[in-house]
């Protein structure tokens, strides 16, 4: 319906590589109302029109109420400067490096207050990429700056009117993504566009246009250019986007090199145990962002970096540490990987660690153990990780289920499974060692050696030892 009545009120195609002549949308002629605005919003607008500035809500908000999205948070642009906005709003301070904007709290709810930004470009480095841009400018610049054409309208609230300056409401309705400008020049200043223009094309189940795709082949590369940190930020921005597979599937269209972020390369996997975990970890993700629940980014980012922390784990095992110490270890070797090589923020990589060490812990099933583990904060996420394992074929399917029957369990039934799960490792172990004694044809000598020869390395140890191979998880021996 809503292309039904685009398609009346304005002509088809696409904006060109120039600023077009802005047009006006009335009230009667789009599905937008002021009280579908947030009172924070709504008032930023009032009190800087009535201080004498311009103001309107920009971007993405307008394209997703066009679409019959609620927006998650809302934009305003105006001609007042950084400082001027600042001094308007007690409640406010001003951030950004490359271009100040304005933060104006309003009780829970933050309303991000941006300039127009001018058409000047400034302090480019050698690749091309804007380092600096504390330009200010006009309306009609600021929406030439802006990235696509949906995202460069612009909505008064007083007068119920959009503003539209490169077509962005009829590339709305085709469903159609369009960069403003050459978007081979616009992947140069600023690289990654491209992995924005992944995102939303995926997230809105919108075409990328030819003009907007054609370039990323050869611009994908400069990717290797930008601060790892900002590219964890924009790949953290695809992965909770609520549509984390579609724009994983338009990613995969593309051929990224090996060496513009690992975890890229993590998330192309799509064979084995690591392939299962990262298809079922960002459905899961998918399904709670749509349901409004909350998600942990530490909890995505132990699934996809299990793989290869399982690896330096079994390799400490093999050396003869313990599961808990080798785990250990192995976590502490990835640390800097985790945090430098991928630019994983210090509170996410902590909650990985929480996660990934309880693992070995679910196997202690008897006495005490089990009712603190449940008691500790973040027993949960650590349980859910161990579903997921599971579901995977990664661990145990009854080491889960019987977590999951721990949990719904009264006081008195629990400390009954934790008695019963020690009578049953007793003669499990009363069974090993019978049978490691009469494996060989002097079962007598091989028992008496294995219980006085304690630091001696004998062939009956080694068969002991392999015996008891059941205290090592099964999905660290696979």
């Amino acid at each position: 319906m809503l292309k039904k009545w685009l398609n009346k009120m304005l002509p088809s195609g696409r904006s060109s590589k120039k600023a077009e002549s802005k047009t006006v949308i009335p009230a009667e002629r789009h599905n937008i109302r002021a009280e579908m605005l947030s009172f924070a919003a709504e008032n930023v607008i009032r009190r800087l029109k009535g201080a004498g500035f311009q103001a309107y809500v920009v971007g993405g908000a307008i394209r997703d109420l066009l679409l019959g999205i609620e927006p998650k948070d809302f934009d305003v642009a105006t001609d007042a400067m950084p400082e001027q906005v600042h001094k308007l709003f007690r409640r406010s301070r001003i951030v950004g490096r490359r271009f100040q904007i304005v933060h104006v709290m309003n009780g829970a709810e933050i309303i991000e207050v941006t300039t127009f930004r001018g058409g000047a470009k400034v302090h480019q480095n050698a690749h091309g990429r804007i380092m600096k841009d504390n330009t200010y400018g006009s309306i009609e610049e600021d929406a030439m700056r802006r990235d696509f054409t949906c995202n460069a309208l612009y909505y008064d609230p007083e007068k119920e009117e959009i503003l539209d300056f490169h077509n962005g409401i009829a590339d709305v309705a085709a469903r159609r993504l369009v960069m403003i400008g050459d978007a081979a020049e616009r992947y140069q200043e600023d690289p990654v566009r491209i992995l924005r223009a992944i995102r939303l094309s995926g997230k809105l189940g919108f075409e990328l246009s030819e003009e907007t795709a054609a370039p990323i082949a050869e611009s994908i590369c400069r990717l290797k250019h930008e601060p790892v940190a900002r590219l964890f930020d924009e790949i953290m921005k695809l992965l909770f986007s609520g549509h984390a597979r579609e724009c994983l599937k338009r990613l995969n269209g593309f051929d990224i090199p090996d060496d513009i972020h690992p975890l890229l390369n993590a998330l192309r996997v799509s064979d084995g145990i690591a392939g299962k975990m990262t298809v079922l970890a960002l459905k899961n993700t998918d399904e709670r962002l749509r349901a409004d629940k909350s998600v942990s980014v530490g909890f995505v980012l132990a699934a996809l970096m299990w793989p290869e922390l399982e690896r330096h784990w079994k390799s400490n095992l093999q050396q003869g540490l313990k599961p808990v110490p080798a785990l250990s270890d192995a976590i502490n070797t990835m640390r800097e990987t985790v945090e430098r090589g991928w630019g994983v923020p210090q509170r996410f990589s902590a909650t990985m660690r929480e996660i990934w060490m309880f693992q070995p812990q679910f196997e202690n099933r008897k006495g005490a153990r089990p009712h603190k583990l449940f008691a500790q904060a973040r027993f949960r996420a650590a349980y859910d990780f161990l579903l997921l394992r599971a579901e995977t074929g990664n661990a145990d399917r009854s080491l889960a289920e019987w977590w999951t029957a721990f949990q719904t369990a009264s006081q008195e039934q629990r400390t009954e499974m934790t008695k019963n799960e020690a009578a049953a490792r007793h003669e499990k172990t009363k069974d090993r060692r019978k049978n490691a004694a009469v494996a060989g044809a002097n079962p007598s000598r091989r028992l008496w050696e294995r219980i006085g020869n304690k630091g001696q390395q004998t062939r009956s140890n080694e068969v002991s030892t392999h015996g008891m191979k059941h205290k090592v998880p099964f999905y660290v021996l696979s």
